[in-house]
């Protein structure tokens, strides 16, 4: 793939991007790397500048979603310095916000950049973005006009949110879902006779309407939403079948196990986690639900404990969302489940330039990871998001949460 890149975009510092930024940032997340992006660029054997704004990527086989996959958020493009390395840390980047204050995980604050290469976005004079994770607090926060926008409305509350004056509560579809990944790793998940029970013995209906509210459908054990191109239609629906759970739970010589569940993982996730254990008890399945604290929740429980609750905002194609998650080794595959069939399907299926053949290859792929891989999607969600009266913005995007993760650029005050 050759890539010409924008002219005249600068960073921060005033320094102008060129070929050496983007190959030092690819590079960050390749070789020795923690980084979840090391999946998606397994492929890439070697990135060299042809000029000062072109790069060249060759892979070592073919790969029609690559672009895409160079626009993951994890691969930002930062400025290299001596010695060809990006400075993770440095807080110089080329967006809309000039970074004046950051502490992790809490606040980051910034001012609109008067030298953005999109002259038509980014309206804001400062722009502040704040952790607030009990759900409670963060509808307070919107409704006495601390903050102009909140994500992950709590969907119980929704409907009142909706009523008090000054405040919208709007929603999108899109790839985001909720699941909960079991470690096949870690006994007694390692058995798939345990998955399929646990799979069969989740009302999946009763969770979209007491837990969604409405605001979703359920899902199928794989990641692939609806609206994607190459969702497998056609694959028959899991449904709550307390007979087949007790039949595969008697084959896994019975089932005693903990769920581990934090409102930090989805709203609603403790909720879930406790129908479950009632779904489940019906097959004769034992589910121990362990309330867990929300702060350190992704630190502490998940991909770390052997059962627990997440969610996966999904992505724009299926092979990403597979490569990032599901491949083999994978630094997401939060089940650490590896399916050799999967994975040499996943490796074709990008070269695959006939669509209806790239179809078939993504329909056996969804159902694999139904049938064999160790996650339960009981249910895709959608974006609802909070704003005060004072936010506009135009046609919303579906791929992310807030107009595809661009609400800071896209949006203005009315």
């Amino acid at each position: 793939w050759v890539i010409n890149l924008r002219r005249g975009v600068e960073f921060h510092n005033g320094k102008t991007l060129d070929s050496d930024d983007v190959i030092a940032s690819f590079q960050h997340h390749m070789g020795e790397t923690k980084s979840p992006a090391k999946s998606l660029l397994k492929q890439v054997k070697s990135i060299r500048k042809d000029g000062k704004y072109t790069v060249v990527f060759e892979l070592s086989g073919g790969n029609a979603d690559f672009p895409f996959v160079a626009s993951d958020y994890h691969i930002a493009i930062k400025q290299a310095w001596d010695g060809g390395k990006i400075s993770p840390n440095d807080g110089l980047g080329t967006g809309p916000y000039v970074l004046k204050d950051m502490e992790m995980g809490v606040r980051f604050f910034g001012t609109r950049n008067p030298n953005y290469f999109k002259q038509d976005r980014g309206w804001f004079n400062e722009l502040e973005m704040l952790s607030i994770i009990d759900p409670t607090a963060r509808s307070n926060a919107l409704t006495t006009r601390e903050v102009d926008v909140i994500d992950r409305v709590d969907l119980k509350t929704a409907h009142l949110l909706a009523r008090k004056s000054g405040i919208n509560v709007e929603e999108t579809t899109g790839t985001k879902h909720y699941t909960f990944p079991m470690r096949t790793d870690t006994s007694p998940f390692d058995d798939n006779n345990v998955r399929l029970a646990l799979k069969h013995a989740v009302n999946r209906d009763e969770i979209v309407e007491k837990v969604l509210f409405g605001h979703g459908v359920v899902g199928n054990d794989h990641p692939i939403a609806p609206s994607q191109p190459f969702h497998a239609a056609t694959l028959p629906q899991r449904t709550y079948d307390p007979d087949k759970a007790r039949f595969y739970a008697k084959k896994a010589g019975g089932i005693k196990v903990k769920l581990s569940a934090a409102d930090a993982a989805f709203p609603g996730a403790v909720d879930a986690a406790v129908l479950y254990k009632e779904h489940a008890a019906a097959a004769g399945i034992e589910i121990e639900v362990v309330r867990e604290p929300s702060d350190g929740y992704w630190s502490n429980v998940w991909m770390k404990k052997p059962w627990g609750a997440c969610y996966w905002g999904g992505r724009p194609t299926e092979d990403w969302m597979f490569s990032t998650a599901y491949m083999g080794g994978a630094s997401w595959n939060d089940t650490f489940w590896k399916n050799d069939r999967f994975d040499k399907l996943l490796i074709e299926a990008r070269a695959e330039t006939n669509q209806a053949k790239r179809r078939e290859m993504y329909y056996e792929m969804q159902q694999i990871v139904r049938d064999k891989g160790g996650v339960v999607v009981p249910m895709f969600a959608n974006y609802v998001f909070g704003t005060s009266d004072k936010i506009a913005h135009g046609t919303l995007a579906g791929n992310w949460d807030l107009d595809g993760d661009k609400f800071h650029e896209r949006w203005w005050y009315s």
